[in-house]
């Protein structure tokens, strides 16, 4: 029988495969390692294929794609419905065959390798940037217990280490002053290599068209425009600007019922990195920019009237991500429209 689809359950060392037929029967069901199964795929017939968006799809995506089938990669949320009675492998990957088939499914873009470079740049950086965080804080309590006390920003704590090192009137034993050395050394080092980080962006920012034309939006900078198109590519994933906002958890929770509107917090959904960057750019564009000078300062002016800062900030971050999904998505430079002249 001709196989109509084929779900296939993602490990870091098994895979399991079940193919489907007419009627969703089971044709095949198998185990493979990874290069058992791109040899079985590579003598299947062109099929579709399904898998669940996680550590290894993209790649496997890609291979099997080269071999001529159709893949399509579904978020493990929208995978789970499809589960019958007991959860395991084969019927995780039965439940994948049958979800894929779907055509109001929605999918997730396999990802290139210069989108997954640029993915995994970012995330090094923020778990470099957590790291020094945790250092600092570590820092202060260890100077608090000594009757050391300083001023909340790290600048300040910064500036100030030379001298806790070298003042021998300090209440520092000398076991702890050693331990402060290696912390402070330790410090400097997370500092260049945040520095190495961000130039890396900067450059990569500089070089790519598409971040290029996103840096035109105010608010996005070398880091918020290059974490897009890590994410999106060029935004092909969703139909509008409104669904790149509702993917990233800037729109509220809906719970509608009986023709009545319930809409509570924004959702939070998504990509959680992205999210929060979105929002400190908006961030900044509310509170430092001139808004007599963009095209949304007189929205951004009217919106603080009749709801709290933060309320204006998330709005924000909402409409610059439907920007910037235009941008990517069009292919065209950012056009600000700026507001018509008010006559007497």
């Amino acid at each position: 029988m001709e196989i109509r689809s084929v779900g296939i359950d993602l490990g870091k060392t098994s895979f399991h495969l079940v193919a489907l037929g007419d009627r969703g029967k089971v044709l095949v069901k198998k185990k493979f390692t990874q290069k058992q199964l791109i040899t079985f795929t590579a003598n299947l017939q062109s099929c579709l294929i399904g898998m669940e968006s996680c550590s290894g799809s993209h790649f496997l995506g890609r291979a099997l794609r080269e071999q001529g089938h159709e893949v399509k990669l579904i978020p493990a949320q929208f995978v789970k419905p499809f589960v019958k009675s007991h959860k395991n492998d084969f019927v995780d990957a039965e439940a994948i065959a049958e979800a894929v088939e779907r055509e109001n499914m929605r999918f997730v873009p396999i990802k290139t390798d210069d989108q997954l470079d640029l993915q995994s740049l970012h995330r090094v950086r923020e778990r470099l940037m957590t790291r020094r965080t945790a250092l600092i804080n570590q820092i202060r309590g260890f100077l608090l217990e000594r009757g050391i006390v300083f001023a909340k920003s790290p600048i300040r704590l910064r500036e100030a280490m030379p001298e806790v090192l070298e003042n021998v009137h300090e209440n520092l034993t000398p076991r702890m002053r050693n331990l402060m050395a290696t912390l402070w050394s330790e410090w400097k080092d997370l500092e260049i290599q945040i520095a190495e980080m961000n130039d890396e962006v900067e450059r990569i920012a500089s070089n790519d068209d598409a971040c290029r034309r996103l840096r035109q939006i105010p608010g996005i900078g070398p880091l918020v425009a290059t974490a897009i198109v890590a994410s999106i590519g060029n935004g092909a994933a969703f139909r509008k600007g409104r669904e790149f906002a509702a993917w990233l958890g800037l729109l509220p929770n809906q719970r509608s019922t009986g023709g009545k509107a319930k809409l509570g917090a924004i959702s939070k959904r998504g990509n959680c990195y992205l999210r929060k960057i979105l929002i400190h750019g908006a961030r900044a564009v509310v509170l430092r920019s001139k808004r007599d000078r963009i095209a949304m300062g007189a929205w951004m002016t009217s919106l603080e009237t009749r709801a709290p800062r933060n309320i204006l900030i998330v709005a924000t971050a909402h409409k610059l991500a439907r920007i910037a999904w235009a941008v990517l998505s069009t292919g065209h430079d950012y056009r600000a429209a700026l507001p018509a002249a008010v006559t007497a």
